[in-house]
């Protein structure tokens, strides 16, 4: 099978400055050419990278892109252009995946392959141009149901797939939750809507207390070109720690796979407390600190459900409380207070993880190729 896949006009791929939804296509890029297929990945261009070439079996087509604006207004231009300089160069397929606002309606030309779009957002009304396309792939069932509320007579054309975990480049399975460091960890953009703030000052709170001898991590890029909030908002998170900085570390982003892969190793406790109620679609960050034997505390966001079950697989707070630091310190406390509960959970969430192997979320997404490319 021939497939295309193009991604955004923000990001490179390798993920050298981060990406979620890069890290996903490119790994299970990786798989489909393994196992055959002739794939090819379009991206946005850097200097560091070919604008053409051949690695691990997949073609790289690399197409001048952007730095991401602040404005939504202004990204969904740049978008645009980016997506008509990426048609003239799109090669002959079978199937053309994409996650782009634009690509899905300015293609037409059925020979680059059947429309495939990957619903990696929210949808926010423009499914009702998509009409030409023929699958709608959402990573979780919350954005299914968006997308079926949003475009009902798209509906028989949608289905769910999720992401898969990072497979893992380290020997042998995670070290056991005790034998970890007592830290916790977040790994994300650093941005309000991902709750850092609410981490912090749940930690900073009872840091010489309830957290005595514990450590808080937070690992994740603050430029606004790579969908951080900037270097104010570092600075307010920073005052919060006024007194317990020793206890709290800002290591800024890990791009690096096997760096990032040890550094979740290395810790117990991995929160994600996500305020992004229309922005989190799945929750691949916890989904792959689960992978390494974290324990996970979520925020009570419907895309993690599917996976997180709280006080089995992971553990949740309520984020929508009219305290929600309060609503997560007291979950801290209760999990640090009790080690064997912790090491259970995360056991059982490493357990739960290996059902989004690489090998088994690339078994789905190739058996629903098959299916859209041979319908009429």
């Amino acid at each position: 099978m021939r497939i295309t896949i193009v991604l955004g006009a923000f990001l490179p791929v390798p993920t050298i400055m981060g990406g979620a939804v890069e890290k996903v296509w490119l790994a299970l890029g990786e798989e489909f050419a393994r196992r055959g297929h002739e794939v090819t990945i379009v991206s946005r261009s850097v200097p560091q990278f070919a604008k053409r070439e051949t690695s691990k079996g997949v073609h790289h087509m690399r197409v001048r892109g952007f730095n991401a604006p602040r404005s939504l207004l202004w990204l969904k231009a740049l978008d645009f252009i980016y997506s008509v300089r990426v048609i003239s160069n799109l090669p002959p397929a079978d199937l053309l995946v994409t996650n782009t606002f634009s690509l899905p309606v300015l293609v037409r030309n059925e020979k680059k392959g059947r429309l495939y779009v990957h619903v990696a957002r929210f949808p926010k009304g423009q499914l009702r141009f998509y009409g030409r396309a023929h699958r709608l792939q959402g990573p979780s069932r919350v954005v299914v149901k968006a997308i079926q509320e949003q475009a009902p007579s798209l509906a028989n054309r949608t289905v769910m797939i999720p992401y898969p975990a990072p497979t893992s480049v380290s020997e042998g399975a995670p070290p056991s939750l005790l034998m970890r460091a007592k830290m916790i960890l977040f790994v994300g953009r650093i941005h309000p809507e991902k709750g850092v703030h609410l981490l912090v000052e749940a930690f900073a709170r009872q840091a010489r207390t309830v957290f005595a001898g514990w450590k808080l991590m937070i690992v994740g890029p603050s430029e606004e070109k790579f969908g951080g909030a900037g270097a104010e908002y570092v600075a307010s998170l920073k005052e919060l720690t006024e007194g317990v900085s020793d206890a709290v570390t800002f290591s800024g982003p890990i791009f690096d796979p096997p760096t990032l892969e040890q550094t979740l190793r290395r810790a117990r406790l991995f929160v994600y407390p996500s305020l992004a109620e229309r922005g989190e679609t799945f929750g691949l960050a916890p989904l792959e600190a689960m992978t390494q034997g974290c324990a996970v505390l979520v925020s009570d966001l419907e895309c993690f459900r599917d996976f997180v079950q709280d006080s089995v697989t992971g553990f949740a707070f309520d984020h929508r409380s009219s305290d929600p630091v309060q609503s997560l310190t007291s979950q801290l406390g209760r999990l640090v207070g009790d080690e064997t509960m912790l090491a259970r959970v995360a056991a059982a969430g490493y357990e739960k993880s290996t059902e989004y192997s690489l090998s088994r979320v690339a078994d789905r997404f190739l058996q629903d190729f098959q299916i859209v490319t041979q319908n009429s």
